[in-house]
C-alpha cells in the first residue's frame, strides 16, 4: 500500500504532474518576459492539458492503431517512475539499492523510444520523419551523457548506486567542485536540452518544417499524456543532474533552499539556452555530439580517473 502510494501520489504520478506543470508555466513565463509578452497564467497547463483530456481520440488510418495509443501511456509511466524512485533516495539515500542508476538511465531513454515508435505507428510521411529524426539524436547524445554519467561513479569509488554517491558527495564533496565534474556537467546539461527536445535539439518535432514531426497525428488524451510527460521531464531530469552532480536536495533548515536554488539554476539554463539559440539542422546536431560533445564527455572520463 506505501509503495502504490508513493508512486501514484507523492513523489510519483499527481506530485510530478503538477511540479512539471509549474516548471512548464515558468519555462513559458520567462519566455514571454523575453520576448516583451505578458505569458499565460499560472494554472495555463493545468487548462491546456484538461482541454486535451475532453477533445475526441483519433486514430490515423493505416495506422498500428495499439503501438500508437499505448506509446505515450508508457513514456508517460517511465518518466513517473524516475521520479519516484529518484526522490525515494533524496528523502531515504539509504534506500537505495545497486544498479538504480542503471534502471534511471534506462527509464530515461523509453520516452524517446515511445517517440520513434507513435511516429512510426502514425502512418504520416511527417511523423516518420520526425521518428526518424529522434532515432538520430538519441544515438548522438546517449553515448556522451552515459559516458559523463562515469564521472560520479569514478569519484564515488565506483558506486552505480545513486544513494551512495549522494552520501559520498556529503561526506566529500560535490562532484561539481572537480575539473572533471565541471566538464562532465557541462556535457550533461547539453545532452539534457536533447533529451528535452528543447531549441537548439527540437528538431524531431520542428514545427516550422515537419508541423510536429511525431505528434502530428495525435489529439485528446494520448496528446495530453505526451504534452505531461514532456513537462514532467522538464522537472525530473534537472532534480537527477542535481543529484549526480550537485549533491542533490537535503531537507533540512536553509539546506531546503539551496537545493531548491540548484533546481531553478538548471531551469533557467534550459530557458536560456532555448531562447538565445537557433534550431539545428539533424546533420549539425550529430556532428555536434559525435565531436566536441563527445571529445569532453571522453575528457572528463579520463580526469576522473586519474584523480583531478
Amino acid at each position: 500500500m506505501k509503495d502504490l502510494f508513493q508512486f501514484l501520489i507523492f513523489p510519483g504520478i499527481i506530485f510530478t504532474a503538477v511540479a512539471g506543470c509549474v516548471a512548464s508555466w515558468i519555462d513559458r513565463k520567462v519566455t514571454a518576459r523575453i520576448q516583451w509578452r505578458v505569458g499565460p497564467p499560472i494554472f495555463q497547463p493545468f487548462f491546456d492539458i484538461v482541454k486535451l483530456l475532453g477533445k475526441e481520440i483519433s486514430v490515423p488510418k493505416g495506422g498500428a492503431r495499439w503501438t500508437f495509443l499505448f506509446s505515450p501511456l508508457i513514456a508517460f509511466a517511465s518518466i513517473s517512475l524516475v521520479s519516484t524512485i529518484l526522490w525515494r533516495i533524496i528523502f531515504s539515500p539509504h534506500a537505495t539499492y545497486v544498479g538504480d542508476l542503471i534502471v534511471v538511465i534506462y527509464l530515461l531513454t523509453i520516452p524517446s523510444l515511445c517517440i520513434i515508435m507513435s511516429g512510426a505507428a502514425s502512418a504520416n510521411p511527417l511523423s516518420s520523419l520526425g521518428a526518424s529524426r529522434e532515432m538520430k539524436m538519441i544515438l548522438s547524445y546517449e553515448l556522451p551523457f552515459i559516458l559523463v554519467l562515469f564521472v560520479p561513479v569514478i569519484h564515488a569509488g565506483g558506486a552505480i548506486a545513486l544513494g551512495d554517491i549522494l552520501l559520498w558527495q556529503k561526506t566529500h564533496h560535490i562532484i561539481f567542485f572537480s575539473p572533471s565534474g565541471v566538464l562532465a556537467f557541462i556535457v550533461a546539461i547539453i545532452c539534457m536540452q536533447a533529451k528535452l527536445g528543447l531549441v537548439p535539439f527540437d528538431i524531431p518535432e520542428a514545427e516550422a518544417e515537419i508541423i510536429a514531426g511525431p505528434y502530428t497525428e495525435y489529439s485528446g488524451a494520448p496528446l495530453a499524456l505526451y504534452k505531461l510527460t514532456s513537462w514532467m521531464s522538464l522537472f525530473v531530469l534537472p532534480i537527477f543532474l542535481t543529484m549526480m552532480f550537485l549533491g542533490g536536495i537535503t531537507f533540512s533548515g536553509m539546506s531546503i533552499l539551496w537545493g531548491i536554488l540548484k533546481y531553478v539554476v538548471l531551469l533557467v539554463i534550459i530557458i536560456l539556452l532555448r531562447n538565445t539559440n537557433p534550431r539545428l539542422r539533424i546533420d549539425q546536431a550529430m556532428r555536434l555530439f559525435w565531436g566536441p560533445v563527445l571529445a569532453l564527455a571522453l575528457l572528463a572520463v579520463i580526469l576522473s580517473f586519474l584523480g583531478v
